[in-house]
């Protein structure tokens, strides 16, 4: 969200649900306005090269430039198309993100600015050595002008899936084109790396926040948490905010250039640290797809193991050592934001219901951890989402999950260990508690780098080194009617009006524990705690 001083701001869904915004904005920018403004693009970048090779598709069309046409007959028809020389073109953005077994797997994605010919990944396990080279998977999408100060855009997205690597490995890898070669000696400074998840658990460290955008404490936060040495990094939605409005109006500020900024932001961190995301509410664009997804499809490459990876790209899990990891899109269930309320019809619910059962009956998991956007417990500006509630609540005390995530409120907020609704068991900061015994803990990492929000008035923060107390803080939660119901609650433990992330240290071993912490993005601690498991 994005207008912290309104405590119930006029949002996207008001009047349109998602596939309505999205019929609105196609039949507002007709196909042949579309067409025109891709191939005058074309023609000027010399999208022949890229184009033609596309094979993957960008809005769930069968095509891959979000114009409704096929990239070959968009090339075709550009008047004296001219090709571009890539020795001129850098590629940018790389991210990475694991497939659904990080041991075998890795996403490897990026961005070019310009058309290029015959894009490919370089990898290796020695730089000077990148033996194996395997063609990229192109998904390019076609933006129009969607305000009158904004042009169109044609933007450039270049995927390739590792499968049948070594665990415990560190891999090298470049990325390039005909003219851009990563393993030559003067593109040699262009090469990152990755290490596989261990065969065996082991300790490790991975980080999460939500709520990011583009931004100076941003980029200080993506800094702070790179000299963590994550593992992976977790994003609990509302990424870039290229999607500021999304009322599906002539008044939109929608700008897809807000992604270039964003992904190179990023890429000091994502170029070698799986950047595991899911969906917030900005992350729903209209444009592309009637779910508004298509966007998030040709710019990530996640695992595909979820309910319905082609419609519901956020939605996936995956296993690091002894953590189970299970993404969510609360989109899909929010009272506060229905835009895209019931899309799925049950289905994730369904699935998250045999996920969790699957990841408790696996001896070797001691953890499962859930992120998703809409806060299950928050008293900040947009307070707790009763949708999650009633979705979700009950899944997640039914198969004992350790520790949820989520962003949506700028602020970092901490519960108490939360049974049936109730606090369990105080957890004030530096306490250890044990879920099968007390309940969850729920942290809102919304501090990432957007606008901060704050608390209700007379209501401090409350953070390590500045403990203030309150038996009970006057909030609110959504209900069905999308309206605000009061509560008063005894729940909210820390609370920190800052930027900041969370870190996680995992130790296995005899005696299993995720020791919590929260960082400012200055590096002081403002918070942790220890979730320690007693009997499955």
């Amino acid at each position: 969200m994005d207008t912290p001083d309104v405590g119930i701001p006029e949002r996207l869904a008001a009047r349109l649900s998602m596939p309505e915004q999205h019929e609105y904005l196609r039949a507002k920018f007709s196909r042949r306005r579309v067409l025109a403004s891709s191939f005058a693009t074309a023609g000027a970048v010399g999208g022949v090269g890229l184009l033609a090779g596309s094979s993957g598709t960008a809005d769930g069309s069968g095509t891959a430039n979000g114009s409704g046409t096929s990239p070959t007959h968009a090339a075709t028809a550009a008047s004296a198309p001219v090709r571009v020389d890539g020795r001129f073109v850098a590629p940018f953005g790389r991210h990475l993100a694991f497939g659904a077994d990080p041991k075998t797997q890795m996403r490897i994605s990026w961005q070019v600015p310009l058309a290029v010919k015959s894009p490919y990944v370089r990898v290796g396990t020695r730089p000077w050595e990148l033996d194996r080279k395997i063609e990229a998977e192109v998904r390019d999408l076609h933006t129009p002008s969607l305000s009158k100060k904004l042009p169109a855009v044609e933007q450039y997205y270049l995927h390739v899936a590792l499968d049948g690597l070594r665990p415990g490995t560190t891999y090298y890898y470049g990325v390039g084109h005909d003219g851009f070669d990563p393993a030559s000696p003067e593109r040699m400074a262009t090469i990152g790396s990755f290490r596989t998840a261990p065969a065996q658990p082991e300790k490790f460290v991975f980080t999460a926040f939500g709520d990011q955008g583009v931004s100076y404490h941003a980029l200080a936060n993506d800094q702070v948490i790179l000299g963590q040495n994550p593992s992976f990094h977790l994003h609990a939605g509302d990424i870039c905010y290229a999607d500021t409005t999304g009322h599906g109006k002539e008044s939109d500020t929608y700008d897809a250039r807000v992604w270039d900024t964003f992904l190179a932001q990023t890429e000091s961190v994502a170029k070698s640290v799986p950047w595991m995301v899911t969906t917030g509410n900005h992350d729903m664009e209209a444009w592309y797809s009637p779910n508004g997804y298509g966007g998030q499809r040709a710019r990530w490459s996640l695992p595909e193991n979820g309910f319905d990876p082609e419609n519901a790209p956020g939605v996936y899990s995956f296993r690091y050592g002894n953590v189970g990891v299970v993404a969510l899109d609360a989109n899909d269930v929010s009272y506060e934001i229905p835009a895209n309320k019931g899309y799925t019809d049950g289905q994730q619910t369904a699935w998250l219901d045999r996920r969790l059962r699957e990841l408790r009956a696996d001896d070797t998991v001691d953890f499962v951890v859930v992120f998703f956007h809409h806060c299950m417990y928050s008293t900040s500006t947009h307070a707790s989402d009763g949708g999650v509630r009633d979705a979700w609540l009950e899944l997640f005390g039914k198969h004992r999950v350790d520790l949820v995530v989520n962003g949506h409120n700028h602020v970092y907020e901490r519960t108490d260990a939360i049974k049936n609704g109730q606090v369990g068991k105080p957890v004030p900061v530096g306490a250890s508690t044990d879920p099968t015994r007390d309940g969850i803990v729920y942290v809102t990492a919304g501090g990432a780098g957007k606008d901060l929000y704050g608390f209700g008035p007379g209501v401090k923060d409350s953070y390590e080194g500045n403990v203030h107390d309150h038996e009970s803080i006057e909030t609110f939660h959504w209900t069905t009617s999308r309206r605000p119901d009061p509560d008063r609650v005894a729940w909210s433990r820390v609370r920190y009006t800052g930027f900041s992330f969370l870190a996680v240290e995992v130790t296995a071993g005899a005696r299993p524990r995720l020791s919590v912490s929260a960082l400012a993005e200055n590096g002081e601690r403002i918070d942790h705690f220890e979730v320690v498991r007693g009997t499955r």
